[in-house]
């Protein structure tokens, strides 16, 4: 690796440094019984995550909305959902997190909004509307038999439906990627652009805001003249469209010109774009946090996320060294670019880790391989986000719970489309439904969206109120805060412990990674190298006992981590062949 890149990749910089905690406001805490999570109650846990070691809060949107996706469907950029608190609440919240040496970064969702966001609201009233450029507007196309047809073929992301939704009112149709609630804004409009750089962006920087995420930030560039999407699935009307609007001809022209007029004027802030539907695709994403390109400072790459399956909720199994080719190209491909990475296995839109890649079959297995994911994480290059819950490995819904349990748009779309489906090829017979209740309880969002549990009590204390906006895991009573808090050998301790360390030897962060015993089937291993600095981690990704006879010498070990409470029974540390037990994760610092 050229010296010159090396170097770009291990200047030390504090957003590379951080430790990034993901707010889901709505399952947070919720101070006033009422059933969902507020500002307030985020208040009353900032003590717990600045001692957990969070140096950045990422808020999940909790502006102004209707909630037909969760809050990503925004009315109001500059209004604040009553159902979270006030403007005075987040004021404080600004505040309180800076007086304890934290930062808080926001949502931005601008890809589009909610069909009552007041641009949309004027956009819709006539086609010579000062706003009616700011959407996606078309003409219909006609079938030969005169049916009126969507401009297109290009088909939602939450359901098998169109993208377009005809509005009677102007005679068009208007583009939405997601649900016909959330219009599609046409950044092609330059008044668009900067209303969406001064109106939120400054708006929210100059009330003190250290960043964004920035939602989906990839498909904010489409071509502009729409074409018809290949046909992926000859059996569906509508077709995926990302090969059209996933990382669009002006899509790093836009980022650039964010990057100047807004981004470049705040020094110290956070920036992480969202990027999905891009798949197996790593030279297409990498332009995006190049420091030479004045974009973004990372990137949420899906590759990782897609490994169980895709689309999300038809899972499918997976080697290891698939799971590790993937995070040792992300690693190594970054790093040979002078880019920089993020690092995470969760957030709001996707199932709990524990449940996807470890195993939670039984409670000591459960612990174990939450460790151990969490030891994966806290030693990869990148900036590293934990959400809610993860630190105290919290787990998947009960398989015994109905659909009347799953809140999201895209669980309920997905479940009722296909039971319409079969009910019509098997008219005389209940629909066999075990694949998709399947998909769903492995990998439904709804999983990540569940309160968190912070104690035993009445409603996991994450309220006191009568019922709370979506039901709290049976599991709460064994899986807590308080349980884990002080608790030695617990998840969340573990957490802390592996913070601790991750912030005591840089290599975790900036070290040179290199992979061992890449086809190994139950063995995770890698070294982090930083000058005269080493990591050196090996994971049993297995219920079963492994002996690891591959290990490199690799100096006089200073430092270890594992996430048994005691040393095995069979082997020196750092010494090979090296004995590990179930799920067993060693983390070695070491000096030559």
């Amino acid at each position: 690796m050229p010296e010159q890149i090396l170097a770009q990749f291990q200047k030390r910089a504090h957003f590379k440094e951080s430790i990034v905690y993901q707010v889901y406001p709505a399952s947070f805490c919720d101070s006033n019984g009422d059933g969902i999570g507020d500002i307030r109650g985020m208040l009353s846990k900032l003590d717990y995550l600045k001692d957990l070691g969070v140096d950045v809060i990422w808020l999940s949107p909790v502006y102004k909305s209707p909630f037909i996706d969760n809050g990503y469907d925004i009315s109001s950029y500059t209004e604040i959902n009553p159902d979270f608190g006030t403007l005075a609440d987040v004021d404080e919240l600004i505040q309180k997190v800076h007086e304890r040496g934290m930062k808080l970064v926001m949502d931005l969702v601008v890809n589009h909004t909610s069909d009552q966001h007041l641009w949309f609201l004027e956009s819709r009233k006539s086609k010579d509307n000062p706003y009616r450029d700011w959407y996606w507007w078309r003409p219909p196309r006609w079938a030969d038999n005169g049916e009126r047809q969507p401009p297109n073929n290009w088909r939602e992301e939450f359901s098998n439906g169109s993208a377009w939704q005809w509005d009677e009112q102007t005679g068009e149709y208007y583009l939405h990627l997601y649900a016909k609630e959330q219009p599609d804004l046409n950044w092609e409009n330059p008044q668009l652009r900067h209303a969406v750089y001064n109106d939120v962006m400054r708006w929210w920087l100059e009330r003190g805001c250290d960043g964004f995420r920035m939602d989906v930030i990839n498909l904010i560039s489409k071509d502009p003249s729409l074409p018809d999407a290949s046909i992926q699935d000859p059996g569906e009307s509508f077709q995926w469209p990302y090969e059209h609007c996933a990382n669009g001809p002006r899509v790093h022209e836009f980022l650039q010109e964010m990057h100047r007029e807004v981004l470049s004027q705040y020094p110290g802030i956070v920036t992480v774009g969202e990027t999905p539907f891009t798949h197996h695709d790593f030279d297409v994403l990498v332009p995006y946090v190049l420091p030479q390109n004045k974009e973004l400072q990372m990137i949420f790459q899906f590759e990782q996320q897609e490994v169980d399956g895709y689309p999300q909720l038809v899972p499918r199994d997976y080697a290891l060294s698939e799971f590790k080719a993937i995070t040792s190209r992300w690693q190594t491909g970054i790093q040979e670019r002078g880019g920089w990475n993020s690092i995470y296995l969760e957030n709001h839109d996707v199932a709990r880790s524990v449940s996807r890649f470890g195993d939670d079959s039984t409670p000591e297995m459960r612990n174990l391989s939450a460790k151990c994911l969490a030891a994966m994480q806290c030693t990869l290059s990148g900036t590293l986000f934990i959400y809610q819950g993860e630190e105290i490995g919290q787990a998947n819904l009960p398989r015994s719970w109905g659909i009347e349990e799953y809140k999201d748009i895209a669980s309920q779309a997905y479940f009722s489309e296909e039971l319409a489906s079969r009910r019509v090829k098997q008219p005389k017979h209940d629909p066999d439904m075990s694949d998709v209740w399947d998909g769903l309880q492995r990998k439904a969002r709804d999983h990540a969206r569940s309160p968190m549990q912070w104690h035993s009590g009445k409603h996991a204390g994450f309220s006191d109120g009568d019922g709370t906006w979506m039901r709290v895991n049976d599991d709460h009573r064994e899986w807590n805060v308080d349980a884990q808090l002080g608790t030695e050998n617990s998840v969340l301790e573990f957490w802390r412990s592996m913070l601790r360390f991750r912030k005591e030897y840089l290599a975790c962060t900036y070290g040179v990674y290199t992979l061992l015993s890449p086809h190994h089937e139950a063995i995770f291993a890698y070294i982090k190298t930083l000058q005269d600095q080493r990591v050196v981690v090996v994971m049993n990704f297995s219920k079963e006992a492994t002996t690891y006879t591959d290990l490199p010498a690799i100096g006089k070990v200073v430092d270890t981590i594992r996430n048994y409470p005691t040393a095995g029974d069979g082997g020196i540390v750092g010494t090979s062949p090296l004995h590990l037990r179930a799920w067993e994760a060693v983390v070695l610092a070491t000096s030559p």
